[in-house]
Formats: structure tokens, C-alpha cells, sequence
């Protein structure tokens, strides 16, 4: 719609009216009802999809996630110094810098006000709840043959861990599918990061 030139920008988005989505090239009737729906059901988003979906240089899906564990609150990022930025795992210099000067930016601050005008506003994360994996770090290499990386993820959080997306020295497990490169399993091998096959990391989970 933004393409279309409907609305200006993506705000805007809740407060079209029945008609002019009709308006759109390819909407039709039902389309246009289910539409409706979804924007209405979405005034308070989670957090993390609300960070990732505004669009900040890199600042990808698991960035967005450690942010909103890190911050619980849009408000509370929006004005954090780049020393807390920086103190985020996997957030360095240059994406600190593109976090900050995103938030600083009068344009960007135009358009939270917006979004806050219209009651639209991603949920507090109250508390990140412990489980049996809490302290525990994972990144996952290769293909898993049980599941995506993404549901591999969820598990991991599901149960207080961390998903990582590249190793580093904090990282305590390795969990490795197929067709992965010899670069990462030797990066392991230096930092000393404990590697799991699938099996091994599904009976963890099990286990968890």
C-alpha cells in the first residue's frame, strides 16, 4: 500500500478506512475484510517482530530479539546510550551506531509519534522467564533434518537459552547438522565450543 500510494508511510496503515482499501489493485472483497482484521488485531505487536519490522540497518531477527530481552521497552531503547547498545550481545560498533542514529533521526522519532497517536505500540516485555537452559548458549550450523534453524530457536528459548547466530567465545554448544563447513568446525574447535549432533542436541531438549 505504501508502493501504492495509498498511505504515505506505514502508520498510516490503521487508520484507512473500508473504502480505500478496496481501492487497492488486487484487493478483493474477502481479502480486503481479512485485511481489516489483521492490522486491528496488531495494535500491540510483540516487541522483538516491532523492533525488526521498523527497519534498522543491520538489525536482523535475532538482533531484535536480544534488544528487546536486553530493554523491554521501545522507550527504553530509543534512548539508550551506545555504551548499553554496545553491551548488548552480538550488537558492535557499527550496529550500535545504525540502532542510535536510527532513534536520533527526526524523521524516525515522527514516526513512533505516530504510531503511539494511533494506540499502536509493541507489548513490555515484563520478564524473560528462566527454564532449564537459562545461561546456556547455542548456535546452530548446518541442516538439521527434525527442524528448521528457526524452530531449533524457538526451542532453545522456549527453555531460558540463548540462539546465537555466530559463534564467539560465550557460545557453549555447537549443534551441527549436515553439509557444514570445515572454517566452523575448526573456529569451535579453537574457541573449545562443545559440539552436538542432532541426536545429541534432541536429547537435550528432551532431557530439558
Amino acid at each position: 500500500m505504501v508502493h501504492a500510494g495509498v498511505v504515505s508511510e506505514t502508520a498510516d496503515l490503521y487508520t484507512l478506512p473500508n473504502q480505500q482499501k478496496r481501492g487497492v489493485e488486487r484487493f478483493a472483497e474477502v481479502s480486503t475484510t481479512k485485511l481489516i482484521e489483521a492490522i486491528a488485531a496488531r495494535k500491540q505487536p510483540p516487541l522483538p517482530r516491532f523492533i525488526f519490522a521498523l527497519g534498522i540497518r543491520h538489525v536482523g531477527a535475532q538482533t531484535a530479539i536480544d534488544l528487546a530481552n536486553r530493554f523491554k521497552r521501545l522507550d527504553s531503547l530509543g534512548t539508550a546510550s551506545l555504551a548499553d547498545l554496545k553491551a548488548v550481545d552480538g550488537v558492535g560498533d557499527i550496529v550500535a551506531d545504525s540502532i542510535y542514529l536510527w532513534f536520533d533521526e527526526e524523521e524516525n522519532q515522527a514516526l513512533l509519534a505516530k504510531f503511539k497517536k494511533y494506540s499502536v505500540w509493541p507489548e513490555e516485555i515484563k520478564h524473560v522467564a528462566d527454564g532449564p537452559l537459562t545461561g546456556k548458549r547455542f548456535v546452530v550450523t548446518g541442516s538439521l533434518e527434525s527442524m528448521g534453524r528457526d524452530e531449533a530457536a524457538q526451542k532453545i528459548r522456549g527453555r531460558g537459552g540463548t540462539f546465537q547466530s555466530a559463534i564467539g567465545k560465550d557460545t557453549d554448544f555447537l549443534v551441527v547438522g549436515a553439509n557444514v563447513g570445515a572454517s566452523k568446525l575448526a573456529k569451535a574447535d579453537k574457541l573449545g565450543t562443545k559440539q552436538l549432533n542432532e541426536k545429541e542436541f534432541l536429547d537435550l531438549l528432551d532431557n530439558k
